[in-house]
Protein backbone atom coordinates (compact mmCIF):
# COMPACT_ATOMS: atom_id res chain seq x y z
CA UNK A 1 0.00 0.00 0.00
CA UNK A 2 2.70 2.21 0.95
CA UNK A 3 4.62 1.94 -2.25
CA UNK A 4 1.58 2.70 -4.23
CA UNK A 5 1.13 5.74 -2.93
CA UNK A 6 4.64 6.70 -3.16
CA UNK A 7 4.61 5.64 -6.81
CA UNK A 8 1.15 7.91 -6.95
CA UNK A 9 2.94 10.76 -5.53
CA UNK A 10 5.91 10.54 -7.42
CA UNK A 11 3.92 9.89 -10.50
CA UNK A 12 2.20 13.12 -9.75
CA UNK A 13 5.12 15.03 -8.55
CA UNK A 14 6.62 14.33 -11.71
CA UNK A 15 3.88 14.81 -14.21
CA UNK A 16 4.62 11.83 -15.94
CA UNK A 17 3.90 7.67 -14.86
CA UNK A 18 6.83 5.98 -13.09
CA UNK A 19 8.09 3.26 -15.23
CA UNK A 20 7.37 0.07 -14.29
CA UNK A 21 11.56 -1.03 -13.81
CA UNK A 22 12.71 2.45 -11.59
CA UNK A 23 15.89 1.99 -9.83
CA UNK A 24 15.97 2.82 -6.42
CA UNK A 25 18.69 6.10 -6.98
CA UNK A 26 15.79 6.82 -9.93
CA UNK A 27 13.11 7.19 -7.14
CA UNK A 28 15.36 8.51 -4.55
CA UNK A 29 16.39 11.33 -7.22
CA UNK A 30 11.99 11.85 -7.97
CA UNK A 31 11.29 12.01 -4.32
CA UNK A 32 13.63 14.83 -4.08
CA UNK A 33 12.05 16.33 -6.92
CA UNK A 34 8.96 15.87 -5.13
CA UNK A 35 10.03 17.29 -2.15
CA UNK A 36 11.46 20.55 -3.59
CA UNK A 37 7.88 20.57 -5.20
CA UNK A 38 6.39 20.67 -1.88
CA UNK A 39 8.34 22.98 -0.20
CA UNK A 40 8.65 25.49 -3.05
CA UNK A 41 4.49 25.03 -2.62
CA UNK A 42 4.48 25.71 0.67
CA UNK A 43 6.80 28.79 0.63
CA UNK A 44 4.27 29.93 -1.94
CA UNK A 45 1.47 29.26 0.63
CA UNK A 46 3.15 31.04 3.41
CA UNK A 47 3.54 34.11 0.84
CA UNK A 48 0.23 33.91 0.22
CA UNK A 49 -0.66 33.79 4.17
CA UNK A 50 1.78 36.98 4.58
CA UNK A 51 -0.11 38.71 1.85
CA UNK A 52 -3.83 38.33 3.18
CA UNK A 53 -2.61 39.50 6.37
CA UNK A 54 -0.73 42.53 5.25
CA UNK A 55 -4.13 43.34 3.03
CA UNK A 56 -6.34 42.88 5.72
CA UNK A 57 -3.98 45.23 8.09
CA UNK A 58 -4.40 48.00 5.20
CA UNK A 59 -7.87 47.26 4.86
CA UNK A 60 -8.28 47.92 8.46
CA UNK A 61 -6.23 51.46 8.32
CA UNK A 62 -8.15 52.68 5.45
CA UNK A 63 -11.47 51.87 7.33
CA UNK A 64 -10.22 53.86 10.18
CA UNK A 65 -9.36 56.72 8.47
CA UNK A 66 -11.98 57.69 6.96
CA UNK A 67 -14.74 56.03 9.35
CA UNK A 68 -15.63 52.90 7.31
CA UNK A 69 -17.24 55.17 3.96
CA UNK A 70 -14.90 55.18 1.25
CA UNK A 71 -12.31 52.09 1.77
CA UNK A 72 -13.80 49.79 -1.07
CA UNK A 73 -12.41 51.64 -4.04
CA UNK A 74 -9.40 52.29 -1.78
CA UNK A 75 -7.80 48.89 -2.07
CA UNK A 76 -10.11 47.43 -4.63
CA UNK A 77 -6.94 46.62 -6.68
CA UNK A 78 -5.16 45.28 -4.12
CA UNK A 79 -7.94 42.56 -3.11
CA UNK A 80 -8.12 42.11 -7.12
CA UNK A 81 -4.41 40.97 -6.80
CA UNK A 82 -4.69 38.87 -3.86
CA UNK A 83 -7.53 37.32 -5.39
CA UNK A 84 -5.52 36.26 -8.31
CA UNK A 85 -2.68 35.09 -6.48
CA UNK A 86 -4.75 33.17 -4.47
CA UNK A 87 -6.16 31.91 -7.58
CA UNK A 88 -2.92 30.93 -8.98
CA UNK A 89 -2.01 29.06 -5.49
CA UNK A 90 -5.08 27.04 -5.83
CA UNK A 91 -4.62 25.56 -9.23
CA UNK A 92 -0.70 24.39 -8.16
CA UNK A 93 -1.72 23.81 -4.39
CA UNK A 94 -3.21 20.21 -2.99
CA UNK A 95 -6.07 20.02 -1.22
CA UNK A 96 -5.39 21.95 1.94
CA UNK A 97 -3.63 24.95 0.66
CA UNK A 98 -6.78 24.92 -1.47
CA UNK A 99 -9.34 25.01 1.38
CA UNK A 100 -6.86 27.90 2.96
CA UNK A 101 -7.33 29.62 -0.53
CA UNK A 102 -10.64 29.11 -0.66
CA UNK A 103 -11.34 30.23 3.14
CA UNK A 104 -9.21 33.57 2.47
CA UNK A 105 -10.93 34.30 -0.95
CA UNK A 106 -14.14 34.44 1.15
CA UNK A 107 -12.97 36.27 4.13
CA UNK A 108 -11.84 39.12 1.63
CA UNK A 109 -15.16 38.90 -0.62
CA UNK A 110 -17.04 39.18 2.95
CA UNK A 111 -15.17 42.21 3.89
CA UNK A 112 -15.78 43.79 0.13
CA UNK A 113 -19.26 43.19 0.52
CA UNK A 114 -19.19 44.69 4.39
CA UNK A 115 -17.26 47.58 3.23
CA UNK A 116 -19.52 47.86 0.54
CA UNK A 117 -22.64 48.15 2.22
CA UNK A 118 -21.29 50.58 5.03
CA UNK A 119 -21.35 53.42 2.14
CA UNK A 120 -24.44 52.45 0.81
CA UNK A 121 -25.27 52.82 4.69
CA UNK A 122 -23.75 56.23 4.36
CA UNK A 123 -25.24 57.26 1.49
CA UNK A 124 -28.82 56.32 2.33
CA UNK A 125 -28.40 58.39 5.55
CA UNK A 126 -27.79 61.47 4.12
CA UNK A 127 -30.96 64.16 3.99
CA UNK A 128 -32.30 64.55 1.19
CA UNK A 129 -32.04 67.92 -0.84
CA UNK A 130 -34.63 70.35 -1.06
CA UNK A 131 -35.30 70.75 -4.60
CA UNK A 132 -39.33 72.32 -4.23
CA UNK A 133 -39.40 75.85 -4.48
CA UNK A 134 -42.18 78.84 -3.08
CA UNK A 135 -42.99 81.21 -5.05
CA UNK A 136 -44.01 82.85 -2.36
CA UNK A 137 -41.01 85.65 -1.92
CA UNK A 138 -41.03 89.48 -2.42
CA UNK A 139 -40.84 90.27 -5.91
CA UNK A 140 -39.59 93.57 -5.51
CA UNK A 141 -35.29 93.57 -4.89
CA UNK A 142 -32.32 94.20 -6.74
CA UNK A 143 -29.42 91.88 -8.48
CA UNK A 144 -26.49 90.82 -6.42
CA UNK A 145 -22.95 89.62 -7.68
CA UNK A 146 -21.28 86.93 -5.18
CA UNK A 147 -18.08 88.31 -4.04
CA UNK A 148 -15.37 86.28 -2.04
CA UNK A 149 -16.51 85.46 0.80
CA UNK A 150 -20.12 85.54 0.64
CA UNK A 151 -22.94 83.34 2.48
CA UNK A 152 -26.40 83.36 1.82
CA UNK A 153 -26.67 84.30 5.29
CA UNK A 154 -24.66 86.91 5.30
CA UNK A 155 -26.09 88.38 1.89
CA UNK A 156 -29.68 88.12 3.90
CA UNK A 157 -28.53 89.91 6.14
CA UNK A 158 -26.94 92.69 4.77
CA UNK A 159 -30.42 93.25 2.20
CA UNK A 160 -32.29 93.17 5.30
CA UNK A 161 -33.83 89.55 3.50
CA UNK A 162 -33.90 85.74 4.14
CA UNK A 163 -32.12 82.74 2.68
CA UNK A 164 -35.35 81.12 2.14
CA UNK A 165 -36.30 83.92 -0.15
CA UNK A 166 -33.26 84.00 -1.76
CA UNK A 167 -32.84 80.52 -2.34
CA UNK A 168 -36.55 80.25 -3.62
CA UNK A 169 -36.14 83.39 -5.94
CA UNK A 170 -32.69 82.09 -7.98
CA UNK A 171 -34.12 78.12 -7.19
CA UNK A 172 -30.62 77.42 -5.14
CA UNK A 173 -30.98 73.75 -3.93
CA UNK A 174 -27.43 73.57 -1.86
CA UNK A 175 -26.65 77.22 -0.06
CA UNK A 176 -23.42 75.94 0.16
CA UNK A 177 -22.76 75.56 -4.10
CA UNK A 178 -22.73 79.61 -4.62
CA UNK A 179 -20.02 80.77 -6.32
CA UNK A 180 -17.73 83.79 -6.18
CA UNK A 181 -19.39 85.74 -9.87
CA UNK A 182 -22.88 84.45 -9.87
CA UNK A 183 -25.83 86.62 -10.06
CA UNK A 184 -28.22 86.61 -7.35
CA UNK A 185 -31.86 88.50 -7.26
CA UNK A 186 -32.22 89.11 -3.67
CA UNK A 187 -36.55 90.05 -2.55
CA UNK A 188 -36.46 92.28 -0.46
CA UNK A 189 -39.35 94.75 1.08
CA UNK A 190 -37.09 97.10 1.82
CA UNK A 191 -34.93 99.50 -0.23
CA UNK A 192 -30.93 98.63 0.36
Amino acid sequence: MRKAFLFGMLAFGSGALLPAQSTPQQLGSQVAGLHEDVRILAAQVGAMALRVEQLERENAQLRSATNGLDTTYATVAQLNEAVADLNRAIRTGDSASRDQAVSAIKELAAQTNAAIDSVAKGMAARPAIKTEFSDDFPKQGLTYTIQRGDTLSSIATRFKSTVKDIQNANRITDPTKIQVGQALFIPSTESP
